[in-house]
């Protein structure tokens, strides 16, 4: 079946304005027939379907296009791809939803949650967003047993380690920002703390610590450009100083 853009626009939910967006900047380009007519046939109507479950998984449009356009993009495998993740996020939604409930129950004076209890939607939700964001890269440097040992300390993970978890997080941040700033030596007292303060926060999730690793994850942040796009989010350089601070402290 064809479409005109406007009847696409109806049956998709997606405005005529989004659709000739897509059009002009090639990811979702209409059928021009004879008459200049703009059309949208089967072809067109499944890649838009495939475009807006990519913006559900949050991808940007730049890279759906790159996706999209590759020659060795598989329909089949993605929709697969998109399936196990909607399914993760449902049932992470039905925990927090079961946890709200447990939570509501408790105050109309039902039965009192354990404080661990209040806390274990968030923790999935962490563990999934880490796996997602640097699972592959920490698998391929250090193996899947010290990806499923940090996942595991996680888990088990009280709301007093993880409220000093993010109390340290907080802290380096500040620190490294004060550091860049002043241009302070990475060999320095101050900056030397910085990388002690990491080691404090980086064995609440790997409680086997050592140099080499440590030495690994300074390398990484540099190295790979989402690790480094966090810490430059604290200030431009942080990376680069956390690094060389690591790289002497754990010499």
């Amino acid at each position: 079946m064809e479409y005109s853009i406007n009847k696409l626009a109806q049956i998709s939910g997606v405005t005529k304005r989004t659709l000739h967006y897509y059009d002009e900047i090639g990811l979702l380009k209409a059928v021009r027939k004879s008459n200049g007519y703009r059309i949208y046939g089967r072809k067109e109507v499944d890649l838009l379907q495939q475009i807006l479950l990519f913006k559900e998984m949050d991808v940007p449009l730049n890279q759906i296009k790159e996706i999209i356009q590759d020659p060795n993009f598989d329909r089949k495998t993605a929709l697969t791809g998109h399936l196990d993740e909607l399914t993760q996020k449902a049932a992470r939604l039905n925990r927090i939803i079961e946890m709200t409930q447990k939570t509501i129950d408790e105050l109309h004076g039902g039965k009192e949650m354990k404080d661990k209890e209040k806390f274990e939607a968030f923790k999935d939700k962490m563990i999934q967003d880490n796996e997602e964001e640097y699972g592959k890269e920490v698998r391929e440097k250090y193996g899947d047993k010290q990806m499923e040992a940090a996942m595991k300390q996680v888990k088990g993970m009280t709301a007093e380690k993880y409220q000093e978890s993010e109390h340290l997080r907080e802290l380096m941040a500040q620190k490294l920002k004060k550091a860049v700033e002043e241009k302070m030596s990475p060999d320095s007292e101050f900056v030397q703390e910085i990388a002690d303060l990491h080691k404090q926060w980086l064995m609440i999730f790997y409680p086997k610590y050592s140099k080499p690793y440590h030495r690994g994850l300074g390398e990484m942040y540099l190295a790979d450009e989402r690790f480094k796009a966090h810490y430059e989010e604290i200030i431009v350089g942080a990376t680069e100083l956390l690094n060389a601070a690591i790289q002497i402290y754990a010499k």
